[in-house]
């Protein structure tokens, strides 16, 4: 899956988690990656993270740059 499919999708999960505010919303966002991405698109947007995390709202920054911390 290419990583703009994969950041247009994160971003609407974190548009979804958004009203809960940046902190909870980064978190729900996170845990819903977590349960819900297979492995591979998980690590598709962590390496999209790691290359400069182009076009990932705030929100899902954050919570991609949690899932990364829990990853190692």
């Amino acid at each position: 899956m290419s990583a703009d499919k994969l950041v247009y999708m994160a971003n609407q999960i974190g548009k979804f988690f958004a009203h809960q505010g940046e902190v909870q919303g980064a978190q729900a966002t996170a845990t819903h990656l977590k349960k819900f991405w297979d492995p591979r698109m998980r690590s598709a947007i962590i390496a999209h993270l790691d290359a400069g995390g182009s076009g990932l709202d705030p929100l899902v920054h954050r919570a991609v740059a949690s899932l990364r911390e829990t990853a190692n």
